[in-house]
């Protein structure tokens, strides 16, 4: 079997990362950039942190300030529109998964104007064209877009979001700043790590997953286990080591894939408009259990990251039982909610958007096959 390895060309990690930014345009000979982002984070100054480097150094850029979480087919093409009036030649993207998800997206379209309808970037697509240079600066420590090949889009007509693959979405520099990061609120700082530990579980027990990748996933659980309720707690250090876990672990699943808690958390955004963050980390530790049996040893290595104390005499039963617990008592202690109904779903729309979910692009790299009837299950259980 044949694995494949995309990362970003360069990274910058710590406090002070964004200073690096201007070296990266002007080595790299780009012309105008647009900075692409979103009217909180224009309003909090968090934005301007970038803009202002831009312009000490004397670099011209456009604005486009207009995204939203859960980004529509219609704020992409806005975002293309404002792309080609600034008469840009590079992005740069500032915020969590949205402002980096819909950059990627305009960038693909601009060098291959085919996609344009946006559409028909579900899934994965040959697009002939790497996109249009990103340069990536998230502000959460969660979605890890700066270094994947994915990217999620919401259509608004059909009530659906969709997943696009494609290597050449890939921001070419990511700058990984804490600093950036210091902002967040707290349930937003939960939402986010609890998604990131999300991406560590899944890409570790996906069918794709191999040893590089269990590497990292291995990894970041340990940081985000160890980090996540200080970082949303404020502490500086913790969210650094947050903004690392959460990097590691988007190298990995980026790579080999996901499973049915994202397969089932997109819908919810869809339908009910829930950060992904929460929708993920809410669903989490019920999928898990779903899983356990189909994952061999893999629980007792996410258990004994998870800090389970003797995780490596139980048996196999018990030590799955307690790494499902781990996980849940973690999401418990930063806040997330532990009943959909929390999140607005209602039981009338669950065979709806179970069939959502059995569709969705992540779900088939789920260890366990599963089914219509299964997944309705796991959402009225959790109702």
């Amino acid at each position: 079997m044949v694995n494949r390895m995309i990362l970003n060309e360069t990274a910058y990690f710590g406090k002070g990362a964004i200073g690096k930014i201007a070296d990266e345009v002007v080595k790299r000979g780009f012309k105008k950039g647009l900075v692409v982002t979103d009217k909180g984070l224009l309003e909090v100054g968090v934005t301007t942190r970038v803009t202002t480097i831009l312009e000490e150094a004397g670099l011209a850029y456009g604005l486009f300030d207009g995204i939203v979480p859960n980004p529509s087919i219609e704020d992409v093409q806005a975002g293309i529109e404002a792309f080609k009036s600034a008469e840009a030649d590079y992005i740069v993207a500032v915020g969590g998964g949205s402002p980096i998800d819909t950059a990627k997206a305009i960038g693909i379209i601009v060098a291959n104007p085919e996609f344009g309808d946006v559409r028909s970037l579900e899934g994965e697509v040959a697009t002939k064209k790497p996109s249009v240079p990103i340069l990536a600066v998230p502000t959460t420590s969660g979605t890890a877009a700066e270094v994947t090949i994915n990217y999620v889009i919401t259509d608004k007509e059909r009530q659906r979001k969709f997943v696009c693959v494609d290597p050449h979405d890939i921001p070419v520099v990511a700058f990984v700043d804490s600093d950036m990061m210091m902002g967040m609120p707290q349930g937003l700082c939960a939402a986010t790590g609890m998604d990131a530990l999300t991406h560590a579980i899944e890409g570790y027990i996906t069918k794709g997953a191999w040893e590089l990748s269990d590497m990292l996933h291995i990894k970041a659980i340990k940081i985000i286990a160890r980090s996540l309720r200080s970082s949303v707690n404020g502490e500086q250090s913790a969210r650094e080591e947050m903004a690392l876990g959460q990097y590691i672990a988007g190298m990995g699943f980026s790579n080999v894939g996901l499973g049915l808690v994202h397969g089932m958390a997109h819908p919810l955004s869809a339908w009910y408009d829930v950060p992904h963050g929460v929708a993920c980390a809410s669903l989490l530790p019920d999928v898990m259990a779903y899983n356990k049996e189909k994952t061999g040893e893999k629980y007792r290595d996410i258990a004994l990251a998870m800090g389970v104390e003797g995780a490596a005499e139980l048996d196999l039963e018990d030590v799955r039982d307690k790494a499902v617990a781990a996980v849940r008592q973690l999401g418990i202690d930063v806040g997330i909610p532990q009943h959909i109904r929390e999140l607005g779903v209602k039981e009338e729309d669950i065979s709806a958007i179970a069939k959502d979910a059995l569709i969705d692009v992540c779900t088939g790299g789920n260890p366990r096959d599963t089914n219509l009837a299964d997944i309705e299950m796991i959402y009225r259980q959790m109702l």
